[in-house]
Order: C-alpha cells, then sequence, then structure tokens
C-alpha cells in the first residue's frame, strides 16, 4: 500500500473547495441570497440546498425569523427577525408617479416563533395543508410560513457545514502530519524483524510500526470519505459531554444542542425514532430484569440462569426478528444481581459520564466515547431522560481474543424516588452507515437497574444482551467466550463491585492499623495507591488485542507457547520511562484453579519460584496497603535482595468473583521512598508486567461421590496470561534489535518454565 502523499494538495488559505464533498460546503451561505448589492432578490434557497428560477410574482417575502445568528457572504452580522416585503411599482395617490420599490418590515412575536419552531422539529417539511392550518392560527400569511420554514432550514444546513469544515480539517491535518512522518521512515528503512538499518535494494519492508502507521494513515483518509458519504453535509454532533457539566450548564444554546435538536443529526436519525427505540427497549429489559421462569431457567449443573431464547422470541416477536441474522450471529444473553458500595447518585453519574464509566470497567474498556448527545437530562441531578450515542471497545485480557467494538444509545430514566435505569440499545440506522467490518457486535436491549439500599449500598440487576457475529476463537478461550461468560454480566457486576471497593478504601481515613503496615500518614496511602492505580491500568491497556498495539507472533524457546510482540516509544508521557518500550505476552491453560494460582503469584515469600529478575533471592515486605475486603486486593512494596544491591518492586494484587491480576513494577526507592511520605507520585515513571488469571470456563463438577469435601469435587483449570515489557533503549529514535526480542523471549520463557515446575505441571501444558 502505497503512502498516501497529501503535500501537494494543501489549497492556499482563500481556497476551500479542496476539503469538502460538495461545492456547497465551501461557498456556505455566500450564495444563499444573490443581491446584487442593491436588496433585490433573484433567487430563493429552498431548503435542500437546489436554487429556484426568479420568481415571477409581485411580491417576494423572506423570513429571517430564527432562534440562532443566520449569516450571508461571510458578513458577521445577524440577520433581523423581520419579514421583509417588497412591493414593486406601486402608484403614489398623490403625485401618480411610479417608486421603485418600498420595503415593509414585520417582526414575530415570540408565540409565532414558538409555535412555528414546535412544528419544525416535528416536521421540517411540512407540506401546503400543514403551512395553511399554522397561518391561521398564527395571523400569517402562508408564504411568511413557507419562507420562515426555508430560511430556519438554510439557518441549520450553515451551522452544521461550520461543524463540518473544522471536523474535516482537523482529520486532513492529522493526516498530513502522519504522512510527514511517514515520508521520513521511507528514507530510512529497515527490517521489520529485528529493526536494523539496511539498504533499501536488501530490504524496502519498513518496520512493522511505520507500516502499521500506513495502513492507519490510509484508513483514516478511508474513513473520512465513508463518513462524508453517510452523513452528506450533516456532521457529526460534537459531544458536550466530553465535560460532564456541560449537559447540566446553560452555556452557550447552539454549542450544547445535539445535532439531532435540528431535524436530523448524526447518520441521518431523526430523534422521534430514537425516542421511541430506546422506550421500547426500557420496557424489554424491565420484564427481562424481572421475570423468572419460563423466560430464564436456572441450570442445575453450573447454577447459572440461562435465557428461554423460544420464549423470548414469543415475549418478543417484533422488535427480534431479524431477516434470518441468528443463522449467521450468535445470541448471549445473561442477567447477575450484586449489591456495591457507593451511593446511587454517584452510580448514575459514573455510568453516564464516559470518562467515568471507562475508569470504573478499565480491564473491560478500551476505548470508550460519547459520540452524540441526542437528549439531556431533567431534575437537579441532570441525568433523568438523558440519552447518548456511545461507541466502546470491550476487551479480555489477552491479546489472543479480539475486541468487541459496538455503537449504541444509552438512556437514563428515574423510574421512582431510588431507583434508576440504564438502558443500552444499538440502533439499526446507525450501524448501517458504518463500516460493515466495524459491525460485529450489537447490543440488543441491556441495561442495569439500581435500587437504592441502606449505608450508602446499592443493588444492581444487569441484563446483557449481544447479537455477536460468528467468528474463529483461539481454542484457549472457545469455550469462556462461547459460553458468554467472557463478555456477561456476571463480569460486568464483578467488576463494578471490585471498583467501588477499591474506590472506598481509597477515601477512607479509618482503616485498621492490620490493614496499613509500613506507611505512617494517610497522605502517603493515597499516594501509593494512585501510583498502583496507574500503574495497573496502564498494564490492562497493554495486555489486551486493542488498536493501541500490534503483535507479531514469534517462536518461543520451547515451541509450545504462542508469544506476541509489541514495540512502542514513548515521547512524552513522564509516568513510564522514554525511550522504546518492548511488550511480550503468551496465553497459556494451567491445571490448576484460578484461586490457587493467584495465590502463589502474589505472595512474597515465593516469589523466588518464579520471579528470574530476583536471581533466587528473598523478598521483604516494605509496606503493604489493603484496597478491599479480601486479601487478595492490596498493594505491597517489596525488597528483594541481589548480589550487589535492592530493588524494591512496587505491586498491586486484584482479584474478584470472575478474574484476577497480579501487576509488578521495578521502582526507583529513593523515589519511592518521597511517594510513601505523601509527595505526588504522576511524575513516578514505573513499566509494568504481570499475570492475569481467568478461569478456563469449564464449570467444576463433582467427579466421584465420597463423603470428604476435598475429594468431592473438582476446579477446572486456569487461563495464565503473562506479560513482561522492557526498555530496549532510552532513546525513542533508537530501532528495536533482534537481541532485544530474544532477551524477552528467553524471560518469558523461562518464568513459565518455573511456574509450571511449582506446580508440577507436564510441559505438554
Amino acid at each position: 500500500m502505497g503512502v498516501v502523499d497529501m503535500s501537494n494538495n494543501h489549497p492556499p488559505p482563500h481556497e476551500t473547495k479542496d476539503f469538502f464533498p460538495s461545492p456547497a460546503l465551501s461557498l456556505s451561505l455566500a450564495g444563499i441570497f444573490r443581491d446584487g448589492g442593491n436588496g433585490e432578490t433573484e433567487e430563493v434557497e429552498d431548503g435542500s440546498g437546489s436554487r429556484g428560477r426568479p420568481r415571477e410574482e409581485s411580491t417576494v417575502e423572506i423570513s429571517s425569523e430564527t432562534s440562532g445568528p443566520l449569516r450571508s457572504r461571510g458578513s458577521d452580522d445577524d440577520f433581523e427577525h423581520d419579514d421583509i416585503t417588497w412591493n414593486e411599482d406601486e402608484e403614489d395617490p398623490n403625485n401618480n408617479s411610479k417608486k421603485k420599490k418600498r420595503k415593509k418590515y414585520h417582526r414575530h412575536t415570540a408565540e409565532q416563533i414558538r409555535e412555528m419552531e414546535a412544528l419544525f422539529k416535528e416536521s421540517p417539511h411540512p407540506d401546503e395543508k400543514q403551512r395553511q392550518q399554522l397561518s391561521k392560527q398564527l395571523g400569517l400569511h402562508p408564504r411568511q410560513v413557507k419562507f420562515w420554514f426555508q430560511n430556519r432550514r438554510t439557518q441549520i444546513k450553515a451551522i452544521q457545514e461550520r461543524h463540518e469544515n473544522s471536523l474535516l480539517k482537523a482529520e486532513i491535518e492529522k493526516l498530513r502530519e502522519e504522512n510527514k512522518g511517514l515520508r521520513k521512515t521511507l528514507k530510512n528503512p529497515s527490517c521489520p524483524n529485528c529493526g536494523l538499518a539496511c539498504s533499501s535494494n536488501d530490504a524496502p519492508t519498513l518496520p512493522a510500526e511505520e507500516h502499521q502507521l500506513r495502513i492507519e494513515n490510509a484508513r483514516l483518509r478511508a474513513e473520512v470519505e465513508k463518513l462524508r458519504a453517510a452523513l452528506g453535509k450533516y456532521p457529526i454532533g460534537t459531544s458536550p459531554n466530553n465535560n460532564s457539566s456541560s449537559s447540566c450548564s446553560g452555556g452557550n444554546e447552539e454549542e450544547n444542542r445535539s445535532a439531532l435538536d435540528y431535524y436530523t443529526g448524526i447518520f441521518g436519525l431523526e430523534k422521534s425514532r430514537i425516542m421511541h427505540v430506546v422506550n421500547q427497549a426500557m420496557e424489554e429489559v424491565k420484564k427481562m430484569a424481572t421475570s423468572g421462569e419460563p423466560l430464564w431457567i436456572r441450570s442445575f449443573e453450573t447454577g447459572r440462569e440461562i435465557l428461554n431464547y423460544d420464549e423470548y422470541m414469543k415475549e418478543f416477536p417484533t422488535e427480534n426478528s431479524r431477516d434470518g441474522r441468528p443463522n449467521k450471529r450468535c445470541i448471549e444473553a445473561s442477567r447477575e444481581t450484586g449489591i456495591v458500595f457507593m451511593e446511587l447518585p454517584r452510580l448514575v453519574q459514573t455510568f453516564m459520564d464516559v470518562n467515568q464509566w471507562k475508569e470504573m470497567f478499565p480491564s473491560m474498556i478500551s476505548k470508550a466515547a460519547t459520540v452524540d448527545v441526542i437528549c439531556n437530562g431533567e431534575g437537579a441531578n441532570c441525568w433523568d431522560g438523558a440519552v447518548q450515542l456511545m461507541f466502546a471497545e470491550v476487551q479480555m485480557l489477552t491479546p489472543v481474543v479480539g475486541t468487541r467494538e459496538v455503537y449504541f444509545v444509552r438512556y437514563c430514566k428515574q423510574l421512582s424516588v431510588g431507583q434508576w435505569a440504564i438502558v443500552d440499545v444499538s440502533v439499526d440506522k446507525v450501524e448501517d452507515n458504518i463500516d460493515a467490518s466495524l459491525v460485529k457486535c450489537r447490543k440488543l436491549p441491556s441495561g442495569c437497574f439500581l435500587q437504592e439500599q441502606s449505608n450508602a449500598h446499592c443493588k444492581v440487576t444487569w441484563v446483557e444482551h449481544l447479537e455477536c457475529q460468528k467468528s474463529t476463537v483461539h481454542s484457549l478461550y472457545r469455550v469462556i467466550v462461547n459460553s458468554g461468560q467472557a463478555f456477561g454480566a456476571r463480569r460486568w457486576i464483578a467488576t463494578l463491585q471490585q471498583q467501588c471497593e477499591r474506590l472506598l478504601f481509597s477515601m477512607a481515613t479509618n482503616i485498621p492499623t492490620k490493614d496499613t503496615t509500613g506507611v505512617a500518614t494517610l497522605a502517603g496511602r493515597k499516594s501509593i495507591l494512585t501510583l498502583a492505580q496507574r500503574m495497573t491500568w496502564s498494564f490492562y491497556r497493554m495486555l489486551g488485542a486493542s488498536s493501541y498495539n500490534t503483535w507479531n507472533k514469534i517462536p518461543s524457546k520451547t515451541g509450545q507457547e504462542d508469544i506476541r510482540v509489541a514495540s512502542r516509544k514513548n515521547l512524552t508521557d513522564t509516568g513510564e520511562p522514554q525511550g522504546v518500550i518492548l511488550c511480550a505476552v503468551s496465553s497459556i491453560w494451567l491445571p490448576v484453579s484460578r484461586n490457587l494460582l493467584f495465590d502463589f503469584l502474589k505472595d512474597e515469600t515465593r516469589r523466588h519460584e518464579w520471579d528470574v529478575m530476583s536471581n533466587g533471592g528473598p523478598a521483604q515486605s516494605v509496606a503493604n496497603l489493603a484496597k478491599g475486603q479480601d486479601k487478595g486486593n492490596a498493594v505491597s512494596i517489596q525488597a528483594v535482595k541481589l548480589r550487589e544491591n535492592n530493588m524494591w518492586i512496587l505491586q498491586d494484587t486484584c482479584t474478584n468473583a470472575y478474574e484476577s491480576a497480579v501487576v509488578y513494577a521495578p521502582v526507583d526507592i529513593a523515589g519511592m521512598q518521597s511517594v510513601i511520605t505523601g509527595c505526588d507520585s504522576s511524575n513516578t515513571a514505573v513499566l509494568p508486567s504481570g499475570f492475569s488469571i481467568l478461569p478456563d470456563g469449564i464449570e467444576s463438577r463433582g467427579l466421584v461421590i465420597t463423603s470428604k469435601p476435598e475429594d468431592r469435587s473438582s476446579e477446572g483449570g486456569s487461563l495464565l496470561t503473562i506479560a513482561f515489557q522492557i526498555l530496549t533503549s532510552n532513546s525513542p529514535t533508537a530501532k528495536l534489535s533482534k537481541e532485544s526480542v530474544e532477551s524477552v523471549n528467553n524471560l518469558l520463557s523461562c518464568t513459565l518454565h518455573k511456574i509450571k515446575t511449582s506446580f508440577q505441571c507436564d510441559d505438554a501444558y
């Protein structure tokens, strides 16, 4: 694929037509009214962008009664809220002479504007009957009503064109910057395997990172063109909800209103259509959350609830008849209930603010965005009735299972005092206009019901209902993914409970002494927990199959594991070392229960059994901080005695009902000592490595009949993902060397071998 060269396509500042798909975009409103400078109107914009012939009637009226600015010929002056009538050649009764033209001004009343605005939201193109009826109701001439609607549509188009102009310019500027970087890399080709520089004759192939940038460059340009085709001239509305307070603040009305408030917005969807869909979804999720048998049947073997799909289709036949889609797609449905430690208003805020929502599920959500705010909420908390169009990328903590990207509408509704509902549903019209390669997963009516409990607790009932494209799944993860456990309600609830508990412990001031050792102050405790949280979130982002990483498979030392490597360059982030960073990841199955494997890896007294970097030296605890009721949720600082000096390791262990993780990183001793005293940890560089542990999805069941509990059951195995990061060079411009890849390969393979040896697992595993 060739590099997209945009350097020669940059137009002079006074030319804009090359940026847009049609001349109308670059002209904006400059040609809407042709007046020759004397106020005589020759043509009238009809609202659709076309121009009619010169009017033959003796009277032409133009109403610019609007709720916002309408500009012509690039003027910064707003039109008056008047109807202007020009009457040609009227006789003066006093002198019997003819006057050329006379202007009559008519200003609409506030009531007239309000009534026309109300009809405009329902029908921006009223028919003759509607115009006649409205004109009689308001005491206006039908032509005044007609031209008011024409001018209103023209104003909306102008506003949206300005939005599109800025968006497309930003996209093209981004492409231009990427293109400059790619052109530089062309001058210095290197081997994609080892990163060593070579001549253009020997290896014309770019390194994997640069090659990926070229692909991304072409994809971004194609995406711009697809957006143009899908949206016509109507742009994606900017999301005022990037700032959580924007939906509540007054501010600039034009800035805070969604594109969907202007007749049609993103992807041509009407607001009334979206509200109909979300209200139907709300009723469906209510039934799914509260119904028992026969809609939900509890499995005798596993105890999990299973959706009776035949009964579901009888209950909701119209909404879910999808032209034979189930033949090409699989349905996943799950339901789970749990108690979380968070006040109800704050929990609602967490779901509706996209940044807080992403932070509440760091191991699951790799990307999230509010694409558009369809309807702002009401009430003191500003969320009752709020509707947002959102995008999310959901991942597993392994690179061998692809992420799930989904567009959906989120609807927040207060059902009663102390009870709220958050409902998600994908909308067909949106997905029809998105690249089909992205629509591999869609949300059928899903969501959660939040019920206020005593002592700042909330009861959460979660329903997750997905329709996913059938695809090949890695053999290790086939059971847990195909059974719906990997992305199901149980995982969402377990993660939510864990994060709410972590927030509680991070803010608490009455932690027992036994749960905080080695740290003397609350400021020091908070600083350490903040640093550990940042380290763990960085680990989660690095570990998954998101487009953040470009994984390449390399052969392992034993030839039995799939090892994937990826490299990146850190130029500005002070939270991790600057330079070239190499990541290596491998996932394996072990015939060991998740809890047993987690306890082994987090135990500092057994660290020397698997940690190659410690060289067999013992680890001693410097500090230990609890961040949950389970002892497995803790942050510790460990001192490892090496041959010449000591090394400090910051370790964060996390566990819930679904998954566990052990994340650690070597830290500078002097810097860590200052953090312990309460100093700011934002500039403390950490490069995390660690483990993710999942159940293999095979439910535990009894193998023999016996009176001894220890012999009665047999737990399933574990899916262990191990990840290492190393800094290969302090210079961001350095190339990745073959020796670095070989070193991390040896490190990972040796660690896996030690873990298997500790559990007496045969290498066949």
